[in-house]
This record gives C-alpha cells, sequence and structure tokens, in this order.
C-alpha cells in the first residue's frame, strides 16, 4: 500500500515507525527539515520537506497514486485542507486528525465526507474514553471492550494472594473448569509473552485476558484482587481529555478537577455542571490533603506533563487512592512507569496512531489497538468466505505461535476460543498478536 503522511509530530512519527515495517510504501511530508533527516536515518522510507497544504508538495509526494492519506499534524486547520486537497489530486482514502467535536456531530461529518474526508481521528476523545473505560472497571488496566462488551479485554497483576501464582496455564485450566475466559499474553518485566499450556503465572507478571462480562469478577478472584466501587475521583488537568473525562461521568461520581491556569479553570467551572473545579497546583501536597485526596477512590493525572502525570499518581497512591491513572505521552516513560508502580497509562499518539493503523489492513478489520505497556496489538477481525481461519478447529489450523484468538462475537454472543471451537464466515474474531505475526494473520483471515 502507498500511504502519504502529512505530519512528523508524535503521531506521524508513531505511525510511520508501525507502517515502516509492514511492507508498506511510506512518504512523510514535514516542513521541519531537521526532524525529518532524524527520522531518515532511522525507517525505511521517504521523507519530503514541504507543506501539505501546498499542491506542488503535495504532488511532488504523488499524492494521486496514494491509497492512504493521513493528516496528522498540530493544525486542524492543516489537517482538514490538506485531506480535502488530496482527495482531489486522487488519494483513494483519507484521514484526518481532529482537535474539535463539533466535526463528529453526525452533519458536520456528512457534510466533510461528502467534500473528501472519509475519517476523522480525535486523539483527546479517545484517550478520554480509555480513562472512562478504566474507571469503570476497578482493578483491572487496558480495559477493552468489543462489540458493546459481549467480551472485554483487560490486563490484571498477579499478587501474592493469587491462586494461579507459579501455575502453568493447564494447571489453572483444570482448576477452573470452565471456558468463560482465557489468558492470551503475559506482560513479563520488557518481554511480552504468547503463552501456551506449559507457561506459567509469576508474581508481577500483567496478565491479558478475554473474557465475558459475567466472568470478570471470578478473574479478579483468581488474580488475587479485590472489586471495589469508584464513587469519588480527583482529575488533575484541565486539558481536553480532563474536560471531557468530567462531563462524561459527572454525572454518577463525586468529582473535584484541579487546573493551575486561573482563565482556564473559571471557564471549566461555568462548562461543567456538577464537578468542582479548583484552582491550584496538583503537585502541592497540602492542597490534595486539603481537598481530601485521601478520600478518593480513583485519581487522574492528564496535564500535559507527562513527569508531572507519573509523580503525582505516585503521590496519590502513596496517599491511599486505589485507582490512578497518568496520562504518558513520552513513550520512553511507560516501562519506567509501569515497573514503579503508576498504575493505569494512557497516550494519545498510540491510541491514534492505532486506530488509523487498521485502515492500512488487507483484512476486514474492525477494531485495532496498540497496548501501551506491552508490545502487542489487539485486532478485532471480520472472517471472509472460504478464509483459511475458517478450514477447520483452531487447533487444526497452523496459526502463528506469536498471536493467540482470544474469542468470537456470533451475532449477539460472545464466545471464548478453544481448541475445538471452529470460526466461521462472518464471525468477530479477537486476535492478540506480536508485530512480527501482523502479515501472517492477516493472511489467514483475507
Amino acid at each position: 500500500m502507498k500511504i502519504v503522511i502529512a505530519g512528523a509530530g508524535a503521531v506521524g512519527t508513531h505511525l510511520a515507525k508501525m507502517l515502516s515495517h509492514q511492507d508498506h510504501e511510506i512518504i512523510l511530508i514535514d516542513s521541519d527539515e531537521e526532524k525529518l533527516k532524524l527520522i531518515d536515518s532511522h525507517l525505511d522510507l521517504l521523507t519530503i520537506v514541504g507543506s501539505s497544504s501546498s499542491i506542488k508538495d503535495l504532488k511532488e509526494a504523488n499524492v494521486k497514486k496514494a491509497d492512504l492519506f493521513i493528516a496528522v499534524t498540530q493544525s486542524e486547520e492543516v489537517n482538514i485542507t490538506s485531506s480535502l486537497l488530496a482527495k482531489k489530486l486522487g488519494a483513494k482514502r483519507t484521514i484526518a486528525r481532529i482537535n474539535n467535536q463539533e466535526y463528529l456531530i453526525p452533519e458536520n461529518k456528512d457534510f466533510l465526507n461528502s467534500l473528501g474526508i472519509d475519517e476523522f481521528v480525535y486523539p483527546e476523545r479517545l484517550a478520554a474514553k480509555e480513562v472512562i473505560n478504566y474507571l469503570s472497571r476497578s482493578g483491572t488496566r487496558q480495559m477493552y471492550e468489543f462489540s458493546g462488551g459481549k467480551l472485554l479485554l483487560y490486563g490484571i497483576k498477579i499478587s501474592s494472594k493469587s491462586v494461579v501464582m507459579d501455575k502453568t496455564m493447564a494447571e489453572v485450566s483444570q482448576i477452573t473448569g470452565d471456558n468463560d475466559f482465557r489468558a492470551v499474553a503475559i506482560k513479563r518485566e520488557d518481554q511480552t509473552i504468547i503463552p501456551r499450556g506449559h507457561n506459567r503465572f509469576m508474581r508481577g507478571d500483567l496478565v491479558f485476558v478475554i473474557s465475558k462480562a459475567e466472568s470478570i469478577d471470578r478473574v479478579m478472584m483468581l488474580a488475587g484482587k479485590q472489586k471495589y466501587k469508584i464513587k469519588k475521583a480527583m482529575i488533575l488537568g484541565g486539558s481536553r481529555i480532563g474536560f471531557k473525562t468530567a462531563s462524561e461521568l459527572e454525572q454518577n461520581l463525586d468529582l473535584k478537577l484541579l487546573e493551575i491556569d486561573k482563565n482556564k479553570s473559571i471557564k471549566l467551572a461555568d462548562a461543567l455542571d456538577r464537578t468542582l473545579v479548583i484552582n491550584g497546583d496538583g503537585r502541592d501536597l497540602d492542597l490534595l490533603r486539603e481537598e481530601g485526596i485521601h478520600k478518593m477512590d480513583a485519581f487522574v493525572a492528564v496535564t500535559g506533563n507527562s513527569e508531572t502525570n507519573i509523580l503525582a499518581c505516585l503521590l496519590a497512591s502513596k496517599m491511599g487512592v486505589k485507582r490512578t491513572i497518568a496520562e504518558v505521552e513520552n513513550i520512553d516513560y511507560i516501562d519506567l512507569a509501569d515497573s514503579i508502580g503508576v498504575g493505569a497509562m494512557i497516550n494519545k499518539k498510540l491510541l491514534a496512531a492505532s486506530y488509523i493503523y487498521r485502515f492500512t489492513m488487507d483484512a476486514d478489520v474492525q477494531h485495532c489497538k496498540w497496548l501501551t505497556v506491552s508490545d502487542a496489538e489487539v485486532i478485532e477481525l471480520v472472517a471472509q468466505a472460504n478464509s483459511k481461519i475458517t478450514m477447520g478447529k483452531l487447533k487444526d489450523i497452523d496459526f502463528p505461535e506469536d498471536a493467540n484468538i482470544g474469542g468470537i462475537i456470533r451475532g449477539d454472543q460472545g464466545i471464548i476460543a478453544m481448541g475445538d471451537t471452529q470460526i466461521q464466515e462472518g464471525d468477530q474474531v479477537v486476535v492478540f498478536t506480536l508485530p512480527s505475526a501482523i502479515k501472517k494473520v492477516e493472511k489467514i483471515f483475507k
């Protein structure tokens, strides 16, 4: 596939890195020559110094032959303009990054679709949705729902209280004796393991599980986790993520939002109905104590500074908050933050890149998500007629070793995948895969 990416910022660079390993022809266009030189020295792609809103520069990028044009610059206006131009010049499909909720209102979206923008990606909206998912299921990490909750994917840390610690997957299967959940990956230190029957669960492992909604309590019990209800939460940072999260949750939770900028605090207080907005520095321990952080069930740090968010979550955890969520935009900090117990983490560029990535795949992909603290990706694919995946029971199909089928959505039913399961045409199949297996998985489903 020929893909033109406009914008060598965090999202564009990460997306280019992901795609450059998948046999695509990638062209990256940006006005910053030094930034492009650095990227060019590390990735196998073509870079062009120029403006994505310039017809001349788009023609130089040969956008007329592009299968996909992705505009992810920092400017919403540039993204919209360049996507419209790219479509008129011949690009088959266009995607624009936006920062404004109004473009997702159906009539506005339909209008822009008619002009030539096929898809929109709004990273802050994706991040807010992620935060809301995390807060809805206590004790889990990386919560993700498929088909309205028919199947759930979540990560759970194995504690010393867990009955599965030091047991193999085969032994755990004998203990549980049911088919309502399945471990599809294990994150151990800096390694992501696609587990088989002989693999053991060890203390500190982050285990990714596919299950039905009704089985989550049982999985938590096996992992040594206690369920608790989140009633009170504190949000640090009045960013678009913080505002969106508060506006979605304030009807159901007792919320406090801390914002250091006085003018922004006033605007937030006017815009939010039931959230108490406090103008102050969330790094001030005395202020946190005064505002009752020790009484909070959850603490969400979504300022524009990764270091501040990490430190604030560590402080909140030390002061007794059970659930902490940090926005960590510096990818290099993610593993470190996980190892020191920050809690759940979100990263806008990973979320945006995952959302866009599914449009680059040959198979019929419904959803795609790159998991923040692992090297793996979870993909929801639709099984096509006469595809290899439908040709027999899963145990008889030569499925890649570095990938795992977790579950199937068939009609309104969620099914946990087992060796005797046979996938049918039209099934939505949840696959957990390492980057090395993505192309192999696509071929099996085509």
